[in-house]
């Protein structure tokens, strides 16, 4: 399970899923045109993935099992 939690407040985020399949969401990282990282949750079937998760205005981070 993913699990989001952030750096500065620790507030944290489980289980999401897709809406489509009801997968649980992969915890991912698309690296832009300019070098920079954007966190993503992705459908593992391919619906399509979302913006991780974001608290205290930065991202949340996952640790990846």
């Amino acid at each position: 399970m993913a699990a989001y939690i952030c750096d500065e407040c620790g507030m944290s985020v489980g289980v999401m899923t897709c809406g489509t399949c009801d997968a649980e969401l992969a915890h991912d990282t698309i690296v832009k045109d300019d070098g920079s990282a954007v966190h993503v949750s992705t459908c593992p079937e391919g619906h399509g993935k979302i913006k991780s998760p974001m608290c205290c205005g930065q991202d949340m981070l996952c640790e990846v099992e």
